[in-house]
C-alpha cells in the first residue's frame, strides 16, 4: 500500500472511529457527569497505553516532551472535558458537525502561527465544507430548539485546540514515532486525570449499578478504541501528509454520527442528507491532488 492510498485508509477508519464516539459519550453520560468521563477516559486510556506501548516511550528525547506536553493538552485534556459537558447539553450529532470548524482553525492557525502554507483551492474546499456544516447546524437547531446553543462555544474552542495539536505535531514531532506520541501524551496526563477524578464524588459515592456499570464500559470503549488507538493512527497521518488534511476527517466524522443518531431515535431531514453532500465535496476540494 502506498502513502496515498494508506492516508485515506487511516481517513475513513477515523471517521467511522470518531464519528461513533458522540453516541458513546451520550450513552456514558448516563451514569457518570462530564468531569468525571473526562477524567476516566484518559486514565483508561493511559492503563490501555501503558499496558501494550509502554516501551515506546524509550523513543521519546528529551526536546520532545515539551512538544508532547502542548499537544497533550490542546488535543487531549482540555477538548476532553469540552466535549463531554457540550454533549450533556447539545445533541451528540450536532456536537460533531461543529467539531467541522476543525480544518478551518487548522489552516488559519497554522498560517499564521506555524508558516505552513496553503493553497487556495484547499481553502475553498473548507469554505465549502463549512457551508455543509452551516446546513447541518441551523436544521439541527430547527429540529431541536430547545437545546442550550451557547454549549457550541465549548466545541469551538476545543477545535482551535485540535488545530494547534496537529500542527505541534507536524512541525514539531515529526520525527518521532506516532505511537510513542500517543503514549508520551498519556504518561503526562495520568496523574492529572486522577486529581481531577478525585475531586469529583466519584471514589465516595459510586456503586456497582446497571447504569453506572454501563457507562464505564462505553468508557472503556471510548478510551481503548476512541482514544488510544485512534490518537496513534492520527498522529501517524498527520506526519505521512499534512494537518489540514488530517483535520478534515472532523468533516466525515458528522455523516457517522448522524447514523448513528438515526438509530438512537434522532431525525435526519432531506437538508442534513444535502449538507453531509456539500461537505464530502469540501473534503474532495480540500485533497485531491491538482
Amino acid at each position: 500500500m502506498n502513502k496515498q492510498q494508506q492516508k485515506w485508509l487511516y481517513l475513513t477508519v477515523l471517521s467511522i472511529v470518531w464519528g461513533s464516539s458522540f453516541i458513546l459519550i451520550k450513552k456514558a453520560l448516563l451514569g457518570v457527569t462530564p468531569v468525571q468521563l473526562g477524567a476516566l477516559r484518559m486514565i483508561f486510556t493511559s492503563f490501555f497505553m501503558f499496558l501494550f506501548a509502554f516501551p515506546s516511550v524509550k523513543k521519546i528525547q528529551k526536546k520532545h516532551w515539551k512538544y508532547l506536553l502542548y499537544t497533550a493538552l490542546t488535543g487531549t485534556f482540555i477538548p476532553g472535558f469540552l466535549f463531554a459537558f457540550a454533549i450533556s447539553n447539545i445533541d451528540s450529532s450536532i456536537v460533531s458537525i461543529l467539531n467541522s470548524f476543525t480544518p478551518l482553525n487548522t489552516l488559519i492557525f497554522g498560517a499564521l502561527v506555524f508558516g505552513f502554507a496553503f493553497k487556495k483551492r484547499q481553502f475553498t474546499g473548507i469554505l465549502v465544507g463549512l457551508l455543509g456544516t452551516l446546513i447541518l447546524i441551523l436544521k439541527g437547531a430547527d429540529l431541536h430548539p430547545n437545546q442550550n446553543y451557547w454549549f457550541a462555544l465549548l466545541i469551538i474552542i476545543a477545535s482551535i485546540g485540535y488545530a494547534f495539536n496537529a500542527n505541534l505535531v507536524k512541525k514539531y514531532l515529526s520525527d518521532l514515532d506516532a505511537l510513542a506520541i500517543t503514549t508520551g501524551n498519556f504518561l503526562l496526563l495520568f496523574i492529572p486525570a486522577i486529581i481531577v477524578l478525585s475531586c469529583t464524588d466519584f471514589f465516595t459515592s459510586f456503586e456497582a449499578t446497571q447504569v453506572r456499570l454501563t457507562s464505564l464500559g462505553y468508557i472503556g470503549i471510548l478510551s481503548v478504541v476512541g482514544t488510544g488507538i485512534a490518537k496513534t493512527i492520527y498522529n501517524k497521518l498527520v506526519q505521512i501528509s499534512d494537518p489540514i488534511f488530517s483535520a478534515s476527517v472532523t468533516y466525515l466524522i458528522p455523516i457517522v454520527a448522524i447514523f448513528w443518531g438515526i438509530l438512537d431515535g434522532e431525525t435526519l431531514s432531506i437538508v442534513q442528507v444535502l449538507g453531509g453532500v456539500i461537505i464530502l465535496l469540501g473534503v474532495f476540494l480540500v485533497n485531491k491532488s491538482k
